[in-house]
């Protein structure tokens, strides 16, 4: 592939998402089991249509225990956090940044919007846990979400390529 996604990566991640995976550029991280759990993906998909979400999660055990720690009110606190600690603040920024000059140095958008609420709030944990991941000590909300996770690929592989998750 042009892309530079092997056969078998680009199969585990459709097996993990139970869909063709849009605009698939590369495997940003993997699991303790060897599958994808991360994956990069082009800022402009081919249709032209803008898709600024450039680390996606796609391990199904990752994203629910996730969304576990989102439903347990987390991301208000983190958010609140951010309003009363500086340095919190200007860390959060500067995964912001880091974000978009990572997205910008394959296709700019032409916008500062990242992704996850960065840098003001946080919106979205799966977003914050996938950059960490990609970019180990980039986001320090990413990083608070694991240390309070398990180590989701302990169990095994999430998905054999062409099974739904």
């Amino acid at each position: 592939m042009s892309d530079g996604v092997a056969e078998a990566d680009r199969a585990a991640v459709e097996a993990q998402l139970g869909r063709t995976p849009r605009g698939l550029r590369a495997v940003a991280h993997r699991c303790s089991c060897g599958l994808p759990d991360v994956v990069e993906t082009e800022p402009v998909l081919a249709d032209g249509t803008p898709f600024p979400t450039l680390y996606y999660l796609t391990c199904p055990r990752a994203a629910s225990a996730v969304g576990r720690l989102e439903a347990s009110g987390l991301m208000a606190s983190m958010t609140s956090r951010l309003a009363a600690d500086a340095d919190l603040a200007d860390a959060y920024a500067a995964a912001h940044a880091d974000y978009l000059a990572r997205r910008d140095a394959i296709h700019p958008l032409g916008t500062d919007v990242s992704a996850g609420g960065m840098p003001v709030r946080v919106k979205c944990l799966h977003v914050l846990v996938a950059h960490e991941l990609a970019v180990p000590g980039a986001n320090p909300f990413g990083r608070e979400a694991l240390a309070a996770l398990g180590d989701w690929g302990s169990g095994g592989p999430c998905v054999a390529p062409g099974e739904a998750p």
